[in-house]
């Protein structure tokens, strides 16, 4: 198969949308039953950009250093981390394309993570259709949270842990309705996860708008 890296990013799927919706799950459930290639951008985020990030800063000759979390989660407003963020996702993007270009697969490539933000993969994708956003509701991410142990605290030590946890959660939130605005905005869908149906069932809703570019499912059924 030829490498061709542009291919390789207009003919991906991307599963975008807030934190604590089950995208990573959804995507590994499709991965196995249509055999593609799974990039998880949080795992990539987290340890394949380190480095990556370590250098952004040294070029601009901040210290090699991860910020105080002091200043993160404590002296930052919600609205200010969520400016942040969005700002970083747009440079962070361009080390998930490189990540992107350098993958050679007979199947698609479907990508998860909360960074991929709509407007961002709009402008790389053949089509929109090969999008989706998941956003939990309030009530879900409440479950999240409390079920969930990397969900409950910003996991460093922080001055007022219950502010910290209170400031993320806000974040979380405000960074989820930015992309279902930009989704409504660029026509990419929206699956709003309420609880209700479970994984499998959220699967097959995000493979049905797939459907029209994912292959025959590994077992032989469409």
């Amino acid at each position: 198969m030829r490498w061709d890296p542009f291919s390789t990013l207009r003919r991906a799927l991307w599963i975008g949308g807030g934190q604590w919706a089950g995208k990573s799950t959804v995507a590994g459930i499709l991965a196995e039953e249509y055999g593609l290639t799974h990039y998880h951008y949080d795992y990539h985020d987290a340890r394949g950009h380190h480095d990556r990030r370590l250098a952004r800063r040294i070029r601009r000759g901040e210290a090699p250093t991860e910020p105080d979390p002091e200043a993160i989660w404590i002296e930052a407003t919600p609205a200010e981390m969520v400016r942040k963020a969005l700002a970083e996702f747009v440079e962070r993007f361009e080390w998930v394309q490189d990540d992107l270009r350098a993958l050679v697969s007979p199947r698609p490539i479907l990508a998860d993570g909360w960074g991929l933000r709509p407007e961002l993969v709009a402008s790389i994708t053949e089509s929109t259709d090969r999008m989706v956003v998941m956003v939990p509701t309030e009530e879900f991410r409440q479950h999240q949270l409390d079920r969930l142990p990397r969900a409950g605290d910003v996991g460093s030590r922080v001055s007022d842990p219950r502010l910290a946890q209170r400031n993320r959660i806000e974040r979380d939130r405000l960074i989820a309705e930015d992309a279902v605005r930009n989704a409504g905005r660029l026509n990419i869908a929206v699956i709003e996860v309420d609880g209700t149906r479970d994984a499998r069932s959220v699967a097959d809703l995000v493979a049905a708008r797939f459907a029209p570019f994912l292959p025959e499912r590994v077992d032989g059924v469409r």
